[in-house]
């Protein structure tokens, strides 16, 4: 289980202070697929970011099972099985794609570069190719997946997985993510505002204004979002916002 307790995040805007997240109460369940959603600045990505540790929480506390994370440095939570796929991924001048897929398996030589191809990107066109702006968005949104479903993870928090990708690789990448999901003993977070991945949830979280707006099953929260969401591709899929019909 990933627990929240009291968790504020304030930052400094030049002499003022904003408050970000304000008293964060959340319980993870193990196993569970959990979509959060919200108006953009609402929250959302500050939220995953303190869960990963990338940002330093005010106060509160954060929980993976009996272990307290709440000092942990990034990669310390790495270690203990927290994963994230950031909406615009790094870049990383002078390793390449082999490199960063080995320091993610932790395994070395044996690591399995087939993930690659998994994520419909043939290992020996890529594995040798720099992290670099060679590299297009799209690319790099695959190459950081196969890293992230390439090692054991008990939390995987993905950031707007349909950003930057078109219609076709979203969804098979939304069925990697789902098949990853699917094996048990993780708990995916994704952050989203598409209705597609809405729909597939355990559970949708909504926050706003740097608070939890609500959390419960799609079916209780879906009428409290019906005619806020967009699906971008609802021209290509068919979609209607105020139904479920294009899944």
């Amino acid at each position: 289980m990933l627990k929240l307790e009291s968790v504020d995040l304030d930052v400094i805007n030049g002499n003022e202070d904003v408050s970000i997240l304000k008293d964060i109460n959340l319980e993870l369940d193990t196993g569970k697929f959990y979509a959060i959603t919200g108006p953009n600045g609402g929250g959302k990505t500050s939220l995953a970011k303190v869960i990963m540790g990338i940002y330093k929480n005010t106060a509160g506390k954060v929980y993976l099972d009996d272990l307290d994370l709440t000092d942990m440095s990034i990669t310390e939570r790495a270690n203990a099985g927290i994963s994230y796929a950031f909406q615009n991924p790094p870049r990383f001048k002078g390793l390449k794609v082999k490199d960063i897929l080995k320091i993610s398996a932790r395994n070395g030589d044996n690591t399995d570069f087939s993930r690659l191809r998994s994520v419909g990107l043939c290992p020996q066109d890529y594995l040798h190719r720099d992290c670099d702006s060679s590299l297009s968005g799209g690319e790099m949104k695959r190459v950081e997946l196969a890293t992230v479903l390439s090692r054991p993870s008990k939390v995987i928090i993905y950031d707007e997985p349909e950003a930057g990708v078109d219609l076709w690789s979203f969804e098979n990448l939304l069925e990697l993510i789902r098949e990853y999901h699917s094996r048990g003993g993780v708990t995916s977070i994704v952050i989203t505002h598409h209705e597609r991945v809405l729909s597939l949830a355990d559970e949708i979280i909504l926050i706003a204004d740097g608070e939890i707006q609500a959390k419960g099953p799609k079916e209780k929260i879906w009428p409290i979002l019906q005619g806020d969401l967009k699906c971008q591709w609802k021209d290509n899929c068919g979609g209607n916002a105020n139904e479920l019909k294009c899944y």
